[in-house]
């Protein structure tokens, strides 16, 4: 599978690397932690800000292809600084049938765990990990910021995963 095609910052969890482990609040206010999640890929998609606009149209593609996810067994897990009653409102006016993590409080801790928090503007960057059944990351792109992810990267990253 393709490593990331664009350079990412430091602080990044590489290739080959474990998943920094953590747990979250979803959009219910239930517990989230990726070890649990053992088993099967995850995939996990930081963005800035619920109801942006490129966030949207990105979480949205996820929706609308949310089957491509499912045949490669992969937990979509979309996470921001939003709160959780922000997430909630979100998923409920777009109809995302995955859950938004809450990583408000320590505000970014998780973001910061995965090298892409942005200090200075409070928000995490467009950083995608796919993550493999054993914890592994096998998937990494970080996009500036104003530039959306290529939904195709994703395509090509669940089909090299090999049915794991």
């Amino acid at each position: 599978m393709p490593a990331a095609v664009r350079p990412v910052p430091g602080g990044v969890p590489g290739v080959g690397d474990p998943a920094p482990d953590f747990e979250l609040a979803n959009q219910f206010g239930e517990p989230v932690r990726l070890s649990d999640l053992r088993g099967r890929n995850v995939v996990m998609v930081f963005y800035p800000f619920a109801f942006s606009g490129i966030c949207t149209g990105e979480l949205c593609e996820i929706r609308d292809n949310l089957a491509l996810f499912e045949a490669a067994d992969a937990v979509v897990l979309a996470v921001s600084v939003d709160s959780k009653f922000a997430q909630r409102a979100y998923a409920e006016k777009e109809g995302y049938g995955f859950d938004l993590l809450a990583d408000f409080w320590p505000h970014g801790a998780v973001a910061s765990a995965y090298g892409v928090f942005d200090p200075d503007s409070g928000m995490a960057l467009r950083g995608t990990f796919i993550i493999d059944a054993a914890g592994i990351v096998r998937y990494v792109v970080v996009n500036p910021r104003g530039q959306a992810r290529d939904f195709a990267e994703y395509r090509a990253a669940l089909a090299g995963l090999g049915g794991n």
